[in-house]
């Protein structure tokens, strides 16, 4: 088995494990804050889900032996962060994450399940996925017109490095913002070593109607549509067999694990599985799970960064978090927004879905998405049935 491993395996696990923290750990922070995380349970939710997804390519690449790469779910956070806050807190919050966390288990052994959500039409499960992203997405914008010498250096590192390559460009935003941090604002020193295991603050769970329809399933809709099922896709294209259940069933579990402790769901990753899945990460296709393997290690040292990552969110000013945020999450809305309006036939049901999810509204008791899901897909069907 070792073997197996190669240098261009072991590089490009080591730079797609930097690229995917550094692109996302921003929005997961949000997410939890968004659903009334305290600055310890968010520390918590972000160690954990580090671990999750860590243990997840330890494992899942090492069975398979595939580049089965594995991520938390950016969609499902940005979700959580452009979404209000539970009347339950953060409890009710936890409940639902446990809740999505089964379905996406259910799913890896009920391939019924995973049938109803492909069959959903792609226009319409990416203008919901586009929906959730738009409000985040705005975020620089905003924070530029709020915080100027605080956003800009962000926003600049960020454009520079996607003129370079664009897999630099987040890791460049980072970098500047940690240079805002230092020079921008006054952090307070550090008390320990940057790597250790943070002050855990577990929540026991609150399972509520309101939350399993608002949260749960959109969050479930969003994971599936938004990174397992693309996960899945990259897999296929560069040659490789996918077990579906099986994957499902293991990130599934890994996600029941974690969701107890705040954690977003893990699940197949689309974006450095390509990395992982490609020829800059071996010549022998059969040896480029070491590369998944590697990342996996690097999630798992990641997470004892976990507390002094949350900590720096704390004293950052709000608008520069939320702007870091929604700069990792524009390459993902602009290819959603290009995918709902691909079929020129079909607008008018994916331009609602996308228009009633990302207003934020609530009706009922039921979040936006459910309700732009549910109008997109009525007019999809009439608008079908009219034609024919």
């Amino acid at each position: 088995m070792l073997r197996d491993l190669t240098p261009q395996a072991l590089m490009m696990g080591v730079l797609a494990a930097f690229v995917g923290y550094a692109a996302s750990f921003a929005i997961v922070l949000a997410g939890l804050a968004g659903v009334g995380a305290s600055p310890a349970q968010a520390a918590t939710g972000l160690f954990f889900a580090s671990l999750g997804m860590g243990l997840a390519s330890l494992v899942l690449p090492l069975v398979t032996r595939t580049p089965a790469a594995v991520a938390w779910s950016t969609p499902g956070a940005a979700f959580l962060a452009a979404g209000a806050a539970l009347p339950g807190g953060f409890a009710e919050a936890v409940g639902a994450l446990i809740l999505c966390a089964g379905l996406l288990f259910l799913t890896g052994i009920v391939p019924a399940l995973g049938r109803i959500v492909g069959a959903i039409p792609k226009p319409l499960a990416s203008a919901l996925l586009a929906g959730v992203l738009f409000r985040l997405c705005l975020a620089p914008a905003l924070g530029l017109a709020s915080d100027p010498w605080l956003v800009a250096p962000v926003i600049a590192a960020w454009a520079l490095g996607l003129a370079w390559h664009r897999m630099a460009a987040m890791p460049l935003a980072v970098a500047a913002f940690l240079a805002v941090l230092a020079f921008g604002v006054d952090v307070p020193a550090a008390s320990g070593p940057v790597l250790r295991l943070p002050e855990l603050a577990p929540v026991a769970p609150l399972f509520t109607w309101n939350a399993a329809l608002s949260v749960a399933l959109p969050l479930y809709l969003v994971t599936m549509a938004g990174q397992n099922i693309p996960g899945f896709a990259v897999l296929d294209l560069n040659g490789y067999p996918v077990n579906r259940g099986f994957l499902l069933k293991g990130t599934g579990l890994v996600s029941l694990g974690i969701a107890p402790f705040g954690a977003v769901p893990v699940n197949m990753s689309a974006i450095t599985a390509a990395m992982m899945a490609g020829p800059d990460a071996g010549a022998d296709p059969a040896r480029r799970y070491w590369a998944a393997v590697v990342s996996g290690g690097i999630y798992c040292a990641l997470a004892l960064a976990a507390g002094a990552v949350a900590a720096l969110a704390v004293v950052a000013p709000a608008a520069l978090i939320t702007g870091v945020a929604g700069l990792a999450l524009i390459p993902a809305f602009v290819a959603a927004m290009r995918a709902a309006f691909a079929e020129g036939g079909q607008t008018e049901a994916p331009a609602v879905t996308f228009l009633v999810v990302a207003s934020g509204m609530a009706a009922f008791g039921i979040g936006g998405a459910v309700w732009g899901l549910g109008l997109g897909a009525a007019i999809w069907t009439l608008t079908a049935r009219a034609r024919r």
